[in-house]
């Protein structure tokens, strides 16, 4: 049996990593004004941010069935029997529905997995699944790690204005601190699949600075290890010093630091500081 594992580009998987675990990325839709991009093709999460700055009008779609088919018709070709599809909550997109009607017509079971997370915590479920499966477990085994993988994950996400997610109708019950948006810095976290609001704090740095040791407090409820990853639009410089924070309290030489995808970035703006924790 040979399982072939899919995600999103909402992953933000490297490109690289992707090809070395062999994961299968489909990409999303980003519309800026009135031009269509394939994420992970011809946009980048740069671009996003300017034009999220400029004010031009940024839109998102999930990947059409049609896409979904593609690809599973590709790796049926290269010989899967079975295919583990391992999304971002579909409380917040429609992409594992694409996906689902993509299987109805693909000559191999496909299995599918509801991260109820966003960004780089459905990255981290999808790697977990391509351990087990390289370690020849079986479908229901892959399908069980990512499930695991994606409920051990803690999302802690700092943005500077709640105006990007209000746009895009991905805030959720965060909808509550609009209101207030200009008086606070929210820190927000997924929970139960949606973004929600976990602290309200006066200022950037002292946000920063929460984000931090939640993310530290985190860590500390995984005592058989955990994988950390730092996430940012158009603020490396604030991600780096978050990340090296982050290193020194947990004796790492490093945490990975990356830029959100342009799908993300586009519903949570310049600025966007994104740290995920996920226990082993």
């Amino acid at each position: 049996m040979t399982v072939a594992i899919v995600t999103d580009s909402t992953a933000s998987l490297d490109p690289a990593d992707a090809r070395r675990e062999k994961i299968a990325v489909v990409p999303t839709t980003v519309v800026i004004g009135s031009e269509v991009f394939t994420e992970g093709v011809d946009i980048t999460a740069e671009r996003i941010a300017e034009a999220l700055t400029a004010k031009i009008k940024v839109s998102t779609s999930r990947p059409s069935p049609e896409t979904f088919a593609a690809v599973y018709e590709g790796l049926v070709a290269d010989g899967a029997t079975e295919i583990v599809s391992v999304h971002l909550s579909a409380k917040v997109s429609g992409t594992i529905d694409s996906a689902k009607l993509a299987a109805a017509r693909c000559p191999v079971p496909v299995h599918f997995v509801d991260t109820r997370q966003v960004g780089i915590a459905t990255g981290f479920a999808a790697a977990a699944a391509a351990r087990v499966r390289d370690l020849g477990a079986s479908s229901a085994e892959i399908v069980a790690a990512a499930r695991a993988a994606a409920e051990r994950s803690i999302v802690l996400l700092y943005v500077d204005t709640l105006e990007y997610l209000k746009r895009g109708g991905r805030v959720g019950v965060a909808a509550s601190l609009i209101g207030s948006a200009l008086a606070v810095k929210p820190i927000l976290t997924v929970r139960d699949g949606e973004v929600v609001p976990l602290e309200k704090v006066r200022t950037a740095s002292k946000a920063l600075a929460r984000v931090v040791e939640l993310a530290r407090q985190a860590g500390d409820r995984f005592p058989r290890g955990f994988v950390a990853g730092v996430q940012h639009l158009a603020a490396r410089e604030r991600a780096t010093d978050v990340a090296a924070q982050l290193a020194a309290a947990w004796g790492w030489e490093r945490v990975p630091v990356d830029e959100v995808g342009a799908d993300i970035g586009a519903h949570v703006g310049p600025g966007m500081i994104a740290v995920t924790v996920t226990g082993r």
